[in-house]
């Protein structure tokens, strides 16, 4: 099974690859006035949806819209936004689009998406995912169906944590216990790795204590790491990358801790998503080496809840000038519906998160997907605003603020100067 990498407005996840497909070809037109026939356009990206799933949901649409047409059209991540933003100003867009979970609501305050808040009951609105969902509505209005999610889950070598007799933790404390055994067992290695601009990972130390990367504050927003909440998350992140011997001025994409870092050997753990791991383990291999992994949530202040993290994915929308919304809705219904949904799942072996947890797959004990769907109930996503894609575009003051204070600048000051940068992005 071919993995992908992912990005979506600072996005990723492990897909599994497909070529686009449907039941049908361009020279089919839209439905007109007369009832002459018809054809919806579903717009996906590279690697979000498996060959066989896809051909199935239009099998089941078909069957119950005989003579319609469901083109599918597989687009590439780089320069989406672009290409989405002028397709939804023009007369025939696509009638469904996938669209990264951080990029939804600046389509939906611009006036490109549909608002589906009258069919909730339709599409099965109260089985959704609760944090996914947060990123398909603005304004109490709902403008798409969350499709899936990935999140991150610690790493880690079974033989490195069995010398050092320690298991996998359930809270901090016992999670910085384990590192300082680590150390001790193996001094030439590092306990974990990790960069000091993993500011997915800050973002969840962040919502653990309270606070937020920015709020909403009469009618303007405002960057939030200069509070309190924010120090504190900074200094429990200080303090794992303290067992760390990562770049402070760097992210885990550079180098790429999975295939540039974790076979050369010496790390302990790390933390990462699921195409991750997998490559880490082919990389391994090709090496000539074996890998054996254990994974666990990243742990809470507190053993019964796991530590807040990022959901990175997908929703689908209807496109608001589509001459064929309500079969659009309906082909939306079917794919975000339970019964699809598990088989999505299912036919992505664990790697996502489906939109609603009576369609998980059912993972395999220690497996990363089980701790994946662990650690999902603690998931959350970036403030829901158009303006946040600019706060991440680089440099990214999140980053920048992470290293600052890693060398050791007081937090509140560096926090300070990160909010005003943010505030100017995040307005525009």
């Amino acid at each position: 099974m071919k993995r992908k990498l992912i990005a979506a407005v600072g996005v990723v996840g492990m897909m599994v690859g497909v070529a686009a497909c449907g039941n049908g070809g361009d020279d089919k037109p839209k439905a007109d006035a007369s009832g002459g026939a018809k054809e919806i356009t579903v717009w996906v990206m590279d690697g979000s949806a498996p060959k066989a799933w896809l051909e199935e949901v239009n099998k089941q649409f078909s069957a119950k819209h005989p003579g319609v047409t469901v083109k599918v059209e597989e687009q590439k991540w780089t320069g989406i936004q672009e290409k989405v933003t002028t397709a939804l100003s023009e007369n025939t867009p696509p009638d469904v689009l996938e669209l990264g979970n951080t990029q939804t609501v600046g389509y939906a305050v611009t006036g490109g998406l549909a608002d589906l808040s009258g069919d909730k009951s339709k599409l099965g609105a109260d089985a959704w995912s609760k944090g996914m969902l947060s990123s398909a509505e603005v304004d109490g209005k709902l403008y798409a169906a969350p499709w899936y999610a990935a999140n991150r889950v610690v790493i880690y070598d079974k033989k490195a944590y069995e010398k050092a007799g320690i298991t996998a933790p359930k809270t901090r404390d016992e999670w910085v216990a384990g590192l300082e055994k680590l150390k001790a067992s193996d001094p030439s290695a590092q306990p974990i790795y990790l960069p000091g601009q993993s500011w997915y990972i800050l973002a969840g130390f962040v919502w653990d204590e309270g606070g937020d990367l920015a709020v909403k504050d009469g009618g303007k927003w405002k960057g939030q790491l200069s509070t309190p909440q924010a120090a504190s998350a900074m200094d429990f992140y200080k303090k794992l990358q303290s067992y760390s011997t990562a770049p402070k001025d760097k992210d885990e994409a550079t180098p790429q801790q999975s295939t540039d870092i974790i076979p050369k050997g010496g790390v302990s753990s790390w933390i990462g998503l699921g195409w991750e791991a997998q490559g880490a383990l082919k990389a391994l291999k090709d090496a000539g080496k074996e890998g054996d992994f254990g994974y666990f949530p990243i742990p809470g202040k507190t053993a019964d809840k796991p530590g807040s993290v990022f959901l990175g994915g997908s929703n689908l929308a209807v496109a608001e000038r589509s001459k064929n919304k309500e079969l659009a809705k309906e082909w939306l219904a079917l794919a975000a519906g339970k019964e699809q949904m598990t088989k999505y799942a299912a036919a992505t072996e664990g790697a996502l998160l489906p939109n609603q947890a009576a369609a998980n797959f059912a993972a395999a004990p220690g497996s990363f997907a089980e701790s994946m769907a662990k650690a999902a109930l603690s998931g959350k996503i970036t403030p829901v605003t158009a303006g946040w894609a600019n706060v991440e575009t680089e440099p990214n003051p999140i980053k920048e603020f992470m290293t600052k204070v890693l060398k050791g600048e007081d937090a509140a000051k560096a926090g300070a100067d990160a909010d005003k940068e943010i505030a100017n992005r995040i307005n525009k």
